[in-house]
């Protein structure tokens, strides 16, 4: 069971970390700490060894004499903004075989990613993979097959919706011969959508 001050601590970092305009993989490579473990700590999965903390404290700029917690309360958030996305519009992208339309790509450090996606039919190369954090799938079109070695494999219809934890390795397809339209949100704002994307990397 997740403690409260496991997920008040992950919300600390996330708050710095955007703060400074970061992403997941930047405050990795300059803190030494691995990316995963970053993820699961936003999140409120996981807590850090004082080692840690100190590297992600020293990464951040955060006085070590201070507790995260204390830090975050004074430090701005991220002023607003917005994207608007009209009708086909969406960065391409591909998540396996599966065409994606990605929303509002041209805003960094995002807290959740949304996205259409067209899973193809199972025998298109479909196989396993892994989403960073937690995943929301609502079919729109067509019926989905989601796969896990932890669940019985579960067929959803249009209007039915999943929500998932997307590090444990799944595979999803088309229940059908032909596409299946579907929306897909993903926590944050680092994963297969950016890869190719230098604006991500600098």
């Amino acid at each position: 069971m997740r403690s409260r001050l496991t997920q008040q601590a992950g919300v600390a970092v996330r708050k710095l970390r955007l703060a400074k305009g970061w992403t997941l993989q930047q405050l990795s490579e300059k803190s030494g700490v691995p990316l995963s473990t970053l993820s699961k700590l936003e999140l409120g999965q996981s807590s850090l060894t004082y080692d840690k903390i100190l590297r992600i404290c020293q990464a951040l700029d955060v006085d070590p004499g201070l507790s995260i917690l204390q830090q975050a309360a004074v430090t701005p958030s991220p002023s607003g903004r917005r994207a608007v996305i009209r009708a086909g519009e969406g960065a391409p992208a591909n998540f396996g075989p599966h065409p994606v339309k990605v929303a509002a790509h041209d805003l960094l450090s995002k807290s959740f990613t949304p996205m259409l996606i067209q899973l193809q039919p199972a025998d298109t190369g479909s196989r396993r993979q892994t989403l960073p954090g937690e995943v929301y799938l609502y079919v729109l079109q067509g019926a989905a097959i989601l796969k896990t070695d932890v669940y019985a494999p579960l067929r959803l219809s249009p209007g039915d919706a999943i929500f998932f934890d997307g590090s444990i390795e799944h595979q999803l397809h088309s229940a059908l011969a032909e596409p299946c339209s579907a929306l897909m949100i993903v926590s944050g704002d680092e994963g297969f959508w950016r890869q190719d994307d230098p604006v991500a990397d600098a």
